[in-house]
């Protein structure tokens, strides 16, 4: 056999072959180095393997059992179970993706084990777990308490004979075989500053950990590594975004500007004043703004954003506001158009409801200039939309919105300048790592006037008082939110679903008042309508799932009660919460909570009726529950971190800040050890690829 390198093709490592090297290069792993990096999805760890008879929900456990019982179930959703045994207890193994493949894997008797998060659904449950099946010599490791990696397993790995087994002797084969050492890319005074490992070592024990500890060892220098690659492409962004010049520039602010805002009906709080004055500075300057203004709910960010608008236009500058549903694109130009038609300027509503002719109009108005502020949807980067002269775009709520949304939104001009906004307080770990590109604006004050929210929260069975509540509220005028975090019935879970609760309420506690339902499975024009009706106080109880959480003011809504509060995380929690109080009335917030509870559910609830700030909510919110549930990271494929968990890893985040700085103010001071990452760096990110606009 020739010498293994890093660069070998994978097809010569003892049992892998041409057939299985085909189907690893599907996953984009071609070659010795790349194998190397693809990590351990979990752990079976036999030194603390837990008795089915103490397991409890939302814990994540690593158990032993034999199968008792095997089959498909039908239903709603079909599913394959298994019964899994041990000498305290049965447990439920539940899969509904795969099904094919399970059906043939399990026979009675067989022994497996298996790692996942505990739930509970009629009795104990664990939903598509880690199996490990335990047959024979090799398996011994398992029984002499060592730490066994388990990678990712899908139908078609194990169909290629690429399962969990197969994978640790071809990581295995590699580590004993492999003739040359694995070149690490940091200096050796940044590993000695950060105390992390070598690339080699953490290579080594994130695939054979001896324990624990060497584990989360790993990790951290994985973790620095991806950080380190991420804040690099969004140095690259803020370096390269310097070099446009753009050809628009600003009047001084006009006296109808200063008139529009003396005669607003209300002063701008300090927070507000240092914000806008940060935008004006930026508009004034040769590079296009990029600009984020973050703020808690009701801090006044609009009022802030539509000054910017004021002023850009006051220079014959055109701009475009877009939000991301079509009540909130309504509300904004509802609550603006009359003002600013007040003062000469003109503005105008675009959404993909409105009629053929309507929308033609706007769009033969914008191309000519007679426009000067666009509000909207997405229905602004129709191809049918353009500009005379584009100098800002705004984007509120601006999560909601993809890249390529944005980035074809500020197509539409020249370099336009660029502010972006959101209601929900980003952590400063979270804002440097995502958002390091953008300059960040911050109004941490709300204005003097808002009533307090009191928050409490309760077990179940205080529903029956809390509906007495809300119809007592009715009467006086009052209108209600009720919260559920399903559409309908799942046989995954027995939460709580908005559909059944519709049903249920509409004809029996409720049925003598007007009761209204929205979801994300309702047409978004019937929606939008509900919730128009809900506004205009035809409907007083609007029962609905997350949907409303983003931006509805609506100061007759007083109540919020949100089922199963348990199940949602701070941040979400907390926008929620913005959705009443809008008004001078005082507002009132029911989270009801259903047992069991796990430590971290209680201390998540206990910490949201502690405090009403977005800001220390959502510090909180990170370090609980992780960066996932601020603005659907995960979900829109923003971030693709594997190993890092910014709640735990910002001092790692810190430092690689520090670094990139040294990097790029004195790259050309370096010495050959830093020279060396840079150029490592700058060959791993195609600079062609870093987006400029909208990003």
């Amino acid at each position: 056999m020739a010498e293994l390198k890093l660069h070998s093709p994978l097809q010569y490592v003892k049992g892998v072959g041409p057939k299985k090297a085909a189907f690893l290069q599907t996953m984009g792993i071609q070659s010795v180095k790349d194998i190397l990096f693809y990590f351990p999805r979990s752990y079976l760890d036999r030194t603390s393997v837990t008795d089915i008879a103490k397991l409890s929900p939302d814990s994540y456990v690593t158990i032993i059992g034999r199968v008792k019982s095997h089959g498909m179930l039908y239903g709603r959703k079909k599913r394959y179970e298994v019964i899994l045994q041990d000498d305290t207890g049965a447990i439920t193994l539940t899969w509904f993706h795969g099904i094919r493949y399970w059906e043939k894997l399990f026979k009675k008797n067989q022994v497996y084990a298996c790692s996942g998060l505990v739930g509970s659904y009629f009795g104990m449950q664990m939903v598509h777990p880690d199996m490990e099946r335990l047959e024979d010599e090799s398996d011994k490791m398992i029984h002499a308490g060592r730490i066994i990696p388990v990678y990712p397993q899908t139908a078609e790995l194990s169909k290629a004979g690429l399962n969990s087994k197969m994978m640790r002797r071809i990581t295995t084969f590699i580590f004993e075989n492999l003739t040359e050492p694995i070149p690490d890319f940091l200096p050796k005074e940044v590993l000695q500053t950060t105390r992390l490992l070598s690339l080699d070592q953490a290579l080594k024990t994130i695939h054979y950990p001896d324990n624990r500890e060497e584990i989360e060892k790993s990790r951290k220098r994985l973790s620095f590594d991806e950080l380190l690659n991420f804040q690099y492409m969004v140095f690259l962004r803020k370096e390269r975004k310097k070099t446009i010049t753009k050809t628009h520039t600003y009047k001084p602010i006009s006296k109808t500007y200063e008139k529009f805002k003396k005669e607003l009906p209300f002063s701008l709080t300090p927070a507000q004043e240092k914000a806008l004055n940060e935008i004006l500075s930026d508009l004034n300057k040769k590079f296009p703004m990029s600009r984020m203004l973050q703020g808690d709910v009701g801090c006044g960010k609009t009022v802030v954003a539509i000054l910017a608008a004021l002023f850009a236009s006051q220079s014959n500058h055109q701009v475009a506001f877009m939000a991301p549903t079509e009540i909130l694109a309504e509300q904004h130009f509802r609550n603006w158009n009359s003002l600013l038609e007040k003062i000469g300027v003109s503005s105008r509503l675009l959404t993909s409801s409105q009629k053929a002719a309507e929308k033609k109009k706007t769009a033969e108005l914008c191309q000519t200039g007679e426009v000067d502020i666009l509000f909207g949807t997405h229905a602004l980067i129709y191809d049918s939309i353009n500009f005379k002269q584009l100098g800002l775009v705004i984007i509120d709520e601006q999560h909601r919105f993809g890249v390529e949304q944005r980035s074809r939104l500020c197509d539409k001009g020249e370099n336009p300048d660029l502010l972006v906004m959101t209601a929900t307080p980003i952590p400063r770990t979270l804002a440097l790592t995502l958002y390091g590109d953008l300059e960040i604006s911050t109004i941490d004050t709300l204005p003097k006037g808002r009533q307090p929210i009191k928050t409490v929260w309760r077990t179940g069975d205080v529903r029956e008082k809390v509906y007495k509540y809300i119809l007592d509220d009715v009467k006086k005028g009052g209108q209600t939110y009720i919260v559920y975090p399903l559409i309908e019935k799942s046989e995954m879970t027995e939460l709580e679903n908005v559909e059944d609760a519709y049903k249920r309420l509409s004809s029996s506690t409720f049925k003598n008042i007007s009761v209204g339902m929205v979801h994300g499975k309702i047409k978004p024009k019937e929606r939008d309508d509900i919730i128009r009706n809900f506004f205009e106080g035809s409907i007083n109880v609007l029962m609905a799932t997350t949907v409303i959480e983003v931006g509805l003011d609506n100061p007759n809504a007083t109540i919020m009660v949100i089922e199963h509060a348990e199940r949602f995380g701070l941040a979400q929690l907390h926008q929620l919460r913005g959705r009443i109080g809008r008004g001078k009335k005082k507002s009132t917030l029911v989270a009801i909570a259903h047992p069991p509870l796990t430590e971290i559910a209680t201390q998540r609830l206990e910490y949201f009726i502690s405090t009403t700030d977005g800001f220390k909510i959502s510090e909180a919110d990170l370090h609980l529950r992780g960066p996932g549930e601020f603005f659907g990271l995960r979900q829109s494929g923003e971030m693709r971190f594997q190993n890092v968990r910014l709640g735990e890893d910002s001092e790692l985040l810190e430092h690689s800040r520090i670094l990139l700085e040294k990097l790029f103010q004195k790259k050309n001071e370096l010495d050959s050890a830093y020279k060396y990452l840079h150029t490592y760096l700058s060959e791993k990110i195609d600079i062609d690829t870093v987006e400029l606009k909208g990003a």
